[in-house]
């Protein structure tokens, strides 16, 4: 088997951005969804709008991911949550 000789010798583009993250696919079409909807609803528009149209943007097979990323995160979200709340519970004492 052999190796491809870019990877075994990466451009300057490669080394410049080996550190850079790469979005998920979730994340890039909540981007897009976000942007499109800033063009076409200059008045404004609800998160849900996002979610949804991102959401529904995906392919089937990145779906089980998005829903995944979107479980912890809100798991993240009420964890957080929470210890706000004990901490100025705590400075309330």
């Amino acid at each position: 088997m052999s190796v491809d000789p870019a990877i075994e010798s990466p451009d300057e583009f490669d080394v410049l951005t080996r550190e850079v993250p790469m979005p998920s696919p979730w994340q890039a079409m909540w981007n897009e969804a976000e942007e499109m909807l800033r063009e076409a609803r200059p008045e404004g528009f609800d998160v849900l709008d996002i979610g949804h149209t991102a959401f529904d943007s995906l392919p089937e097979s990145e779906k089980e991911a998005a829903l995944d990323c979107l479980f912890y995160t809100y798991w993240a979200a009420t964890m957080a949550d929470r210890e706000i709340r004990a901490a100025r519970e705590e400075r309330a004492s």
